[in-house]
Order: structure tokens, then C-alpha cells, then sequence
């Protein structure tokens, strides 16, 4: 079987030698070449041939982004992931990569209790990532010489779950990961201005990076987005992402909803997790809640949507064509949860479709969504 070829991109010596030791452990890995800028990196990719590139954002002569630049210009499939720094620098400099068409990042260790642990965590969070970018990169060729790639279909069960629920929406609740800081920026300016209900968001990010995440999305969007504050106040017309390193819940509070941050113990190996904001969604929204799951490794948001499911709420997931990793939302179809599996593109009319119906037209609804009778 042949191996996945990986060229590390990086100025420092010590975090080539790194992240070469890191991906060593693993089998299906081989080290295509290092280089300390990425002037030589651009030299270097046609000689080497790698399957995927780790690229540092701040080095000498060409940083990461403009070497990010010049290597899509030829090389449109070939995923890059990028380093960095769990600084409000690295936090922009990284969103500025993903936009400019970086596969997804890696934070540098810091703090982390020495070599060993800096290893362990290189180890554990990007070879997943190496793996599952070039499966989806195996994908796009075998489309490309005529074979097909899986898609999923959407799931027919839909009328069946109206007949039986009958409600209308007051909450929509996304869950999302790799992949999600570019879907969220498709999706979340289609939502319109005077939105009716308010929406909460898990993306699986690190501190700081999910305030500046919520800083871009609220400058394209129609609502407002924010990173969440501990007690603050659900309102209509606005998103609320989950703040890093945080687990968010919602809770009844005298007839109104309220966001809680807490620093429980991981789920799923992360914090925030999908399945812990989901699970008190359920709780507080019954079947007035619609669920949302969109690309992303692994399977949180898989028990918090059965959660929802259970308590007669509805479940969009997103297709496998469109998602950078088809892992969360595919375990959520796979599972019989979802009313619907679609394109990236379909999703935001399909949400706004389903918070519109049994809702009075002209009435968008009270900024506060009061809690009797549920």
C-alpha cells in the first residue's frame, strides 16, 4: 500500500524534527521532504510530490499565506494544512489561510510540559487530519477519471416526522468541525436580517480563535454573531458560537433561555462538544428545536442529535460531497436521524423554510422566546 507523502514547511528546525518524529509513528506516513520557507517549499513540491503539505504561517523570506497564494495558483487538490500559533496573530492569520484555501490548521503546542507532550499532541491531532484530507483527496480523483464518489441521498422520512411533530421551530442549533470555519462563512450570511429565532453554534476551535471566527461571520451576515457569554440572553436574529476550550448549554432561567459556558470534562475528546450543547437544546426546546450538523471528523453531535430526535425535534445533515469530512454528519445519517441529508448549498433555504412554517407571517417572533408549555 503505498504511503501518504507529507512535505513540513516550517522556518524552526526543532518543529520540523518534531512533527517528522510525530508523523514517524504512524505506517501509512512518510516524510516526502522539509524545507525552512516557503519560496523553497514552491521549489520543492514538483521534485517531491507530496500527497499533502504542513505549512507554517510565520517564516522568513515567503510566510505561509502568501506561499498559500502561489501554491494554489497551480496546485488546486493538493491539501495544505496549516500551523499555528494560539495567539490573536496566529487566530487571524489561520482564518486568513482557510479562506484562502487551506484545508484546515494544527495549533502549535505551547505550554504543554515538554518535548514529550508536544509530540503526543502533534501526534494525536494531525495525523487524523493527514489521513482523512488525503482519503477525501483520493476521492476527488477517482471522480476525476470517472468514478463517482459516494453521495449521500436525502433521507425520505421527512413527512412521516411532520405528521407526527407538527411544530414550528424555535431554535436552530449547528454543530461543526473540520471544515466548518469556510461552510459557516457559505451559510451564515444566507441566514436573513430579523431572523426569527436565535441560533447556537459548536465549532470545534481553540480560545481566541473562536471570537475572531465570530467577528468575520457577523461582518457578512444579515444577524448578528457573537462569541457566547456566560448568562447572557438568547435573543431572536442572532448566533452564538460557542467561546474555545468552553462546553455551552442552554438553561431555563424565570421563563427565559440563557446561555452557560462551563469547563466540563471533554466529550468526544473536545471542548466545546456538539453532544453536550445538543443534549441541553433537547431539554429546553423539545420538538421547537431543529439541529443542525455540518462537516466534520468524528461523531460528536451523533448522541445530541439522537437527544433531539427523541424529543421530537427535527435534524439536517450535511451531504458527503460537500463536506470536507464526511464523519459527523454521516454517522448522524447513517444513524436514521436526519429528516433531510443536502449540499452545503441547500441547507440554509432548508433551514429557513422550516423556521418559517407554522410561524404567522409579519410576526417574526419576541426577542425573548419564552418557555410555558413546553
Amino acid at each position: 500500500m503505498r504511503k501518504i507523502r507529507v512535505l513540513v514547511v516550517d522556518d524552526s528546525a526543532l518543529v520540523r524534527r518534531i512533527i517528522s518524529d510525530a508523523l514517524a509513528s504512524a505506517p501509512e506516513i512518510e516524510i516526502a521532504g522539509t524545507c525552512a520557507n516557503g519560496r523553497i517549499a514552491l521549489a520543492r513540491i514538483p521534485q517531491v510530490n507530496p500527497d499533502i503539505v504542513t505549512l507554517d504561517i510565520e517564516m522568513p523570506v515567503m510566510n505561509g499565506l502568501d506561499t498559500l497564494k502561489e501554491l494554489r495558483k497551480t496546485y488546486l487538490r493538493l491539501p495544505v494544512i496549516m500551523f499555528s500559533t494560539l495567539t490573536e496573530r496566529g487566530a487571524s492569520a489561520t482564518l486568513d489561510a482557510l479562506s484562502l484555501g487551506a484545508n484546515d490548521y494544527v495549533t502549535k503546542p505551547s505550554n504543554t510540559g515538554g518535548a514529550t507532550a508536544a509530540l503526543q499532541k502533534i501526534r494525536d491531532e494531525l495525523i487524523p487530519k493527514i489521513k482523512a484530507h488525503c482519503a477525501r483527496a483520493d476521492k476527488a480523483v477517482a471522480t476525476a477519471v470517472g468514478h463517482p464518489p459516494f453521495r449521500a441521498t436525502s433521507n425520505l422520512i421527512e413527512s412521516k416526522r411532520f405528521q407526527r411533530h407538527g411544530t414550528r421551530v424555535d431554535l436552530v442549533a449547528i454543530g461543526v468541525s473540520t471544515g466548518g470555519p469556510s461552510a459557516l462563512g457559505r451559510l451564515v450570511p444566507q441566514v436573513p436580517a430579523h431572523f426569527p429565532v436565535p441560533v447556537v453554534i459548536v465549532q470545534h476551535m481553540p480560545p481566541i480563535f473562536t471570537k475572531f471566527l465570530a467577528d468575520r461571520l457577523s461582518s457578512k451576515a444579515h444577524i448578528q454573531v457573537d462569541e457566547a457569554l456566560n448568562m447572557q440572553e438568547l435573543q431572536s436574529g442572532r448566533a452564538y458560537i460557542a467561546p474555545g476550550d468552553s462546553h455551552m448549554v442552554l438553561v431555563r432561567d424565570n421563563g427565559l433561555v440563557r446561555v452557560r459556558t462551563h469547563k466540563g470534562p471533554p466529550e468526544n475528546s473536545c471542548r466545546p462538544a456538539v453532544d453536550v450543547l445538543f443534549r441541553s437544546v433537547a431539554d429546553v426546546y423539545g420538538d421547537h428545536a431543529l439541529g443542525v450538523i455540518m462537516t466534520g471528523m468524528g461523531q460528536d453531535g451523533l448522541r445530541g442529535s439522537q437527544a433531539i430526535y427523541d424529543a421530537g425535534g427535527q435534524i439536517l445533515a450535511q451531504d458527503a460531497a460537500t463536506s470536507v469530512v464526511w464523519g459527523m454528519p454521516g454517522f448522524v445519517a447513517n444513524a436514521g436521524l436526519a429528516d433531510k441529508v443536502l449540499p452545503l448549498e441547500m441547507l440554509a433555504g432548508e433551514i429557513v423554510a422550516r423556521v418559517s412554517r407554522y410561524r404567522l407571517p409579519g410576526r417574526p417572533g419576541a426577542d425573548r422566546i419564552p418557555l410555558e408549555g413546553r
